[in-house]
């Protein structure tokens, strides 16, 4: 095995072993307690910039498969696991997560102790750093993990959206069909694409709507030519305010179609009407935060991959709907006069608990209430 080392703008360095490429990975360090899913957590777009940690300790037993993608490719910047499993199985497997990682060029370390990271990334918040198996020298690395530029300061939207308009007919995953296809007429729901995972244009369909997927950067144009019933704005990476097409879309069609927003799409939602947004000390990422619905007072286990939230002081004329049972921050809230609805976390899921995939249901129902 050879040797790699992550280290950390705060000086703090991790000796361990490569797997996947070899080379460099540099970004924003953040950590997933997600148990599973290892692999629709690397093709996660709202992980670009990032270097993901996952504190489960063994990763990589069951493989790989052809299914479990939330887009084509690896979006993760670099990897870090405790202990890479050296076998896996699973009868849908097709390669290892070493062979997975080395194909799309991706930068791993194992052997570290990921605790005493965790650890460090909570005390002192989220840290830049950088993977190498290539320069060994601690202070070098640490200098050139303080030189990189904030997440805040790149515009990684770009680098993930779809720059063309496609319509998406993939529905819920079947143990004996596999993914299933459906057609439908209405209501047609335009997805904005910052990064958009698959399952929740996959949930969209599986609850009737038709699915067009539309770039970020001319979607204005677009609504106004295919007349949708609805928009929702996706997930995807980096600082909301920064998506200023987000925004003003947001703002052009508030008052004339109803517009759903998760996770980054949200937050977009929140500065269009007036709201802030800022920075979580290290994020929120896993596959277990409790929120509570406080229409229902039920509370729904939940998955999560954000670092920016909204101040819910700052919003007007809203409802705070959801709100997260760990620290209190802002989940959800609904508009008082305008059909606008939105949520933090990831109804879709995958990986993660399926307490909330109802949302399509409720969003489509609010389609057809507006039709």
């Amino acid at each position: 095995m050879k040797r790699a080392i992550l280290a950390l703008e705060d000086g703090t360095c991790f000796v361990g072993y490569s797997f996947g490429a070899e080379g460099e990975a540099q970004g924003e360090v953040v950590f997933n307690t997600s148990m599973t899913g290892y692999q629709e957590i690397l093709t996660d777009p709202s992980y670009k910039g990032q270097i993901v940690v996952m504190t489960y300790p063994h990763i990589g037993n069951y493989g790989v498969n052809d299914e479990d993608i939330e887009s084509s490719r690896v979006q993760v910047n670099g990897f870090v696991v405790k202990e890479l499993s050296n076998f896996y199985s699973s009868w849908r497997a097709k390669k290892s997560l070493e062979e997975y990682l080395k194909d799309h060029g991706v930068v791993g370390i194992q052997g570290i102790d990921t605790r005493a990271l965790v650890k460090r990334i909570r005390e002192k918040g989220t840290l830049r750093g950088i993977i190498s198996t290539v320069d060994h020298d601690f202070k070098s690395l640490v200098q050139r993990a303080r030189s990189l530029r904030d997440i805040s300061e790149l515009d990684l939207v770009k680098e993930v959206a779809t720059h063309e308009v496609y319509y998406w007919k993939e529905g819920d995953w079947d143990l004996y069909r596999g993914y299933i296809t459906k057609e439908s007429d209405k209501p047609l729901v335009a997805v904005v694409d910052f990064g958009v995972k698959r399952n929740i244009l996959r949930r969209l369909v599986s609850e009737g709507a038709k699915v067009v997927v539309l770039p970020s950067y001319n979607a204005s144009e677009i609504i106004k030519k295919i007349n949708p019933d609805a928009i929702l704005l996706s997930n995807g990476p980096g600082d909301p305010a920064r998506v200023l097409e987000g925004i003003r879309l947001v703002r052009e069609f508030m008052e004339e179609k109803p517009i759903m927003g998760i996770c980054l799409g949200h937050q977009i939602i929140g500065l269009a009407l007036g709201g802030k947004t800022y920075k979580l000390k290290f994020g929120h990422h896993g596959g277990n935060h409790p929120v509570k619905d406080l229409r229902s007072g039920h509370i729904e286990i939940t998955a999560q991959n954000h670092n920016f939230a909204v101040d819910p002081e700052s919003l007007k004329d809203v409802e705070i709907t959801h709100i997260n049972l760990l620290d209190g921050t802002l989940e959800g809230f609904r508009h008082k006069y305008l059909p606008i609805y939105c949520l933090q976390y990831h109804p879709e899921a995958s990986p993660g608990p399926h307490d909330a995939k109802g949302v399509f249901k409720e969003f489509l129902q609010l389609c057809y209430a507006r039709a």
